[in-house]
Formats: C-alpha cells, structure tokens, sequence
C-alpha cells in the first residue's frame, strides 16, 4: 500500500508543479481555448494523485485493527501495573528503579470532523471532535507506556507525566512517561 501512496503523492506532485508552473504560463501566452493533452494529463495526474492517496489511505484504516478502542487486556494471575503521578509511592517501597518507560502516538482526526470543528470554533464551545482525539489518544499513550513498563518487569510506574506537542493543524502527538520500578 505504501508503493501507491508514494505513487499518488508522486503523480500529485508532477502534476502540480507542471499545472502551475508550466501550463498556466503557457495557457495565459495562447490564443488557442483548448489545452493541449499535455496540461489534460497534468490535470489527471493531479486528481488522480489524490484520489489514489484517499483510497490507499481508507483501505489501510479499513484493514488496520483498532486496538486503542478496547481496555488492554491484563495477563491472567499478574497483578495490573500500579500507574501514579506522586515521586514516591504511599503504599509499599520502592525495590528497585528500573528506568524510564514511555508510550507515544500521534494522533489526527478526519476532515468532516476538523470542519465541524472550525464551525464550532467560530460559533464557541468546546470542540469536542478534539477532546475526543486528545482522550483516546492519552488512552493509547498510556497503555504503551504501560505495556513497555510491564516487558521491563515493572510493579509501578511512578511520576508519571504527559507531554503533548502539535504535529500538523489537526494532529497531536502525545507521550507518556514515568519511571519503572519495582516494588518490595
């Protein structure tokens, strides 16, 4: 699927740069209405580009689980790892530091739903297409950081923070960290 996304970004660009750097200046020094089959083509390339990138991105969505929409699952006779943002924890000692652990994803939201949220952006209230994309994002964060503690070996993870930085206009990444430790 990579191969036709990297075609269709391709094809798009070549179209582009010939659309608006080669045909429109050469359309504008013409008498003739009709465009030849060269700007034709450069025009398909430029549809087209977008149209294969739209569907290769819908099939591999389409095809990828969605694993962030349900609770991770705890092994069987394990004990879940302890997840706290105080330094030290109240009940127990701490045994042994084992290190920093984190979870990232970035996360965007689809099209329709950032244009809805322009709409709510200029009539107000909470845009709640975003404060949804930031939840199931902390959530997914969150269940990295702690499926990476437990192949550490964790009990806790202590001091556990978030950071969040702005990727695109409509995509976030976020990260979860804390240090591993383990428990007496």
């Amino acid at each position: 699927m990579k191969v036709f996304r990297y075609l269709g970004s391709t094809a798009f660009a070549v179209g582009l740069f010939v659309v608006v750097f080669i045909a429109v200046p050469w359309h504008m020094s013409q008498e003739e209405p009709a465009p030849p089959w060269w700007v034709a083509t450069a025009v398909f390339c430029v549809l087209g580009g977008i149209l294969l990138v739209l569907v290769t991105v819908a099939i591999e969505m389409a095809l990828r689980k969605k694993p962030d929409l349900e609770p991770a699952a705890e092994e069987p006779g394990r004990e879940p790892v302890l997840l706290t943002n105080a330094m030290t924890l109240p009940k127990g000692k701490v045994r042994e530091v084992l290190g920093l652990v984190q979870g990232q994803t970035v996360y965007a939201i689809w099209l329709g739903k950032d244009l809805a949220s322009i709409i709510r952006l200029v009539l107000g209230g909470e845009l709640t297409e975003y404060t949804e994309m930031m939840a199931r994002a902390r959530r997914v964060a969150t269940q990295r950081m702690t499926a990476n503690a437990r192949r550490m070996g964790a009990d806790a993870v202590i001091n556990v923070r978030y950071m969040t930085t702005s990727v695109i206009a409509s995509a976030a990444e976020i990260v979860a960290y804390g240090t591993a430790v383990k428990l007496k």
